[in-house]
Formats: C-alpha cells, structure tokens, sequence
C-alpha cells in the first residue's frame, strides 16, 4: 500500500492531465465547429499552457488528415451534439501520431475526458478508435497527405507546380520565432548575452537585425526586452522598412499598421521621420502605441480609420506609403493553422476586391516621385504579382521598382518569398509615382 503523499501525486498529475486534454478540446472545437480564430481563444491562467497549446496547434495543423483518418474508422458520422467526442478523437489521434506523448498516456487520458463531457457511452468508442490507429500507426504515418482543404490544394498546385509539396510540408511545421535587434545594439554582442543566458540562435544575410532562436521562449527571457532591446517579428516582414528606404525628412503612411511592428522599424531606421500608423480596429492601435513607447520611440501618430476611405487624412501627401494589405495569410498558415479550416474560397475573391481598393485610394495621398511598397503574407498569386499587374496596367503613373534581393524569386511583377524554415511566405512589391 502506497504513502498518501505519493497516492497524491500521482492523482494530481491524473487530474492535471485531463484539464491539460479538456482545455485542449475546448480549443480544438471553438476551431472546428465554432469557426472561431485560435487566436480568439482564452486559456486558463493556471493551466499548462505550452502543452495545451502544442496539442491544440498539432490537432489544428494535420486535422484535415487526422479527420480522414477517424471518419473512415467510424460506422456511421456521430450526431451533430457529439461532435465534441469526434474532436477528441482528432485529439488523441493527433497525439498517437505526431506528438511524444508515451501511447497509453495518450490513450487513456484522452478516454478519460469523456467522463468530462458526460458521455459515459462515448468511452467504448474512443478507446476502440483510438487503439485501432495505434495499431495502424506506421502504415498511416508513411502514407502522402497534405493536410489542406481541397480548394486550397487546387489553387497552390496551379500557381505553384514545382514547388507545392514544399509548400504543404513547410505549412505543417512550426515556425520558428524571430526577433528584430533595436538598431542602436550591437548584433553579435546581443547574440552572445542570449546564448550567456542559454538561448541560442542564427543570423540571417540578408536581414541585418534578425535573429532566429534555435527554440522559441517567452520574451521576458530576452534580454532587456522591456527596455526595447528586441521586438519579435518574422524575417520576411523585417525586410518591409529597408526595402522602402525610411529618410529622416520622410512623411510616411503606414497603413493597416498595427500591432505595429513595420512602424517602429521604420522608425529606428530614421529616427527623425514622421509616420503615420493607420488602423481600423481602436483596440489593435493601442498596441502599436504599446510598442513604440516599450522600444521608446515618439515619432509615431496613431490614426483610427480605414484604409479604403480619406476621413481621416488631412490632404498632406505621403513621402513613403507602406501598405501591408489584409490578405489570405497563406504564407503564414504554419504560424495560424487554422487559417486552414476557416478560410474559404469566396474569401480570396472579397479580398482581392477589398486589396485593390484600398491601392486605389491610398495611391491618391502619394507624392510624385514617392513610393509605395505592397505587401502580403499571401503565396497566391491573384493577391499578389497579378494584382499588381492589374493596378500597373490601370494607372500609366505608376511603374514598379525591381526589388533586387537575394531572397525568394522574382515573378513577373515584385518578389515572392515561398515558406522556408527561416522565412514566412510574403510577396513584396515596390512601386513608384511617376511626375
């Protein structure tokens, strides 16, 4: 007979495990029923949260393959009030098939959630379904599956025929996380103190101030984070100021700017130019105010409003505009996976119309001879060198500047950067005004 103390712990860590795999499911369903963001999702302060989380991304991330997988496994579709045990199930078998969770942990803890929902009929079911994939385990891990909606699959296939298998396995990892050095440090010298701290990373070429952390942490381990040393950001989106070139006697428009990453580095850049930080959402525009004041910077204006209207905008014409437009975010879908079940095909339509109208009327504020970079954390091509070809062809004062960079490929108009392990898939496109 055990001591108490030790009955304890281990009925503890039984309960901690099945709050850790209720959380999970919560989040899991809110995705794939609910059609809410991940990013929407609350967790509980005292919960395991890089846990949950890794179980809630991995399930997201391969659950077109993981529903494959359960659906052919089960008799009949279960009732739409149990979807919720269907989720679990995706869960488990997420767990047996990518993660380290030891195979009966990852089995009875996920069964035990049923006592949770109060489906004690439900219990049979997930055992069996759960065990006859562990028992298909290598035979489904060595078979082909891209983990994508359909649609999508289609429409990378067609814009990229000799790259798409990249792109699917590129989506299905985890993105590495990414930090901008302030200007005013020393690269090589803030890399030494993260390493003195035991966090150690990679320089990129190409990317003067970017360092790619060998395993992400939390930013209160940085070193003086608080004090502005570092911002997190991608290097695909750290090349955004150096490509538009910030002067110190610049007026520029950063439009759909928050959480406002892109302004504060235009700003370190030049420190003495004046950008405007434009944003529709009150809420998100108080972070990119949040930013600069942590990376102490003062000459950004926080404006509320939209960049497909002029209600806001004083007539004072834009030196620089960099326009980072709301897209697909179908290079960024190893970063939010659930951009996976949530985006549907009429969405790219909507927005290729929403994109070109804001171009429309955010070409009106440039000066002559100023310049406009376009944006996108898209791969499609409808967002990116065809909407620009478009816009080229339909406005005789503008003309593109080739962006000569050694990074992603150039495609009829602008660069294209594909998902690679340093990069997230993003196009750029450089503009100028003609007199």
């Amino acid at each position: 007979m055990c001591r108490l103390p030790s009955c304890y712990k281990k009925l503890k860590q039984r309960l901690e495990n099945n709050t850790t795999r209720v959380v999970a499911l919560e989040a899991i369903y809110s995705v794939i029923i609910n059609k809410k963001s991940l990013s929407a999702f609350n967790y509980p302060e005292d919960s395991d949260t890089p846990l949950i989380k890794s179980l809630v991304f991995g399930t997201i991330r391969f659950y077109h393959q993981l529903n494959d997988i359960v659906s052919k496994q089960l008799k009949h579709s279960l009732k739409k009030e149990d979807l919720d045990i269907h989720c679990l199930m995706l869960l488990g078998a997420y767990q047996l098939l990518y993660s380290n969770i030891a195979t009966h942990a990852s089995i009875f803890e996920t069964v035990n959630v049923v006592n949770t929902l109060n489906k004690p009929w439900a219990k049979a079911l997930v055992n069996a379904i759960l065990r006859q994939i562990d028992r298909d385990k290598k035979t489904l891990q060595q078979q082909i599956h891209f983990s994508h909606p359909s649609w999508l699959v289609k429409k990378i296939k067609r814009d990229y025929p000799n790259d798409f298998e990249t792109i699917f396995k590129q989506n299905n990892t985890q993105a590495p996380m990414t930090i901008r050095v302030h200007t005013s440090l020393n690269l090589d010298r803030y890399q030494q103190q993260l390493q003195e701290e035991g966090i150690s990373s990679q320089k990129l070429t190409i990317v003067p101030q970017a360092l790619v952390l060998d395993k992400a942490t939390t930013v209160f381990n940085l070193k003086k984070f608080e004090q502005g040393a570092c911002y997190v950001q991608d290097a695909s989106a750290q090349l955004s100021a150096p490509l538009l070139n910030p002067k110190n006697t610049d007026l520029i428009l950063d439009a759909c700017s928050a959480p406002g990453g892109k302004a504060t580095h235009l700003c370190e850049l030049a420190p003495q130019c004046k950008v405007i930080a434009l944003d529709n959402n009150d809420k998100r525009l108080t972070k990119v105010s949040q930013n600069a004041q942590r990376l102490k910077i003062t000459n950004i204006q926080t404006v509320l409003g939209s960049a497909q209207n002029q209600d806001w905008w004083d007539r004072q014409l834009f030196d620089k505009i960099l326009l980072d437009v709301p897209c697909s975010a179908t290079g960024v879908i190893r970063r939010h996976p659930d951009i996976k079940l949530l985006r549907k095909p009429k969405d790219i339509i909507a927005l290729v119309a929403f994109q070109k109208s804001i171009l429309e009327n955010l070409w009106q504020m440039l000066k002559p001879n100023g310049v406009l970079l376009y944006a996108t954390c898209s791969i499609l091509k409808a967002e990116n060198e065809q909407q620009i070809s478009h816009f080229l062809n339909a406005h005789h004062n503008a003309k593109e500047i080739k962006i000569e960079l050694d990074w992603g490929v150039n495609t009829a108009i602008g660069r294209q950067q594909l998902p690679t392990y340093n990069f997230d898939g993003f196009y750029y496109a450089k503009i100028i005004k003609l007199t």
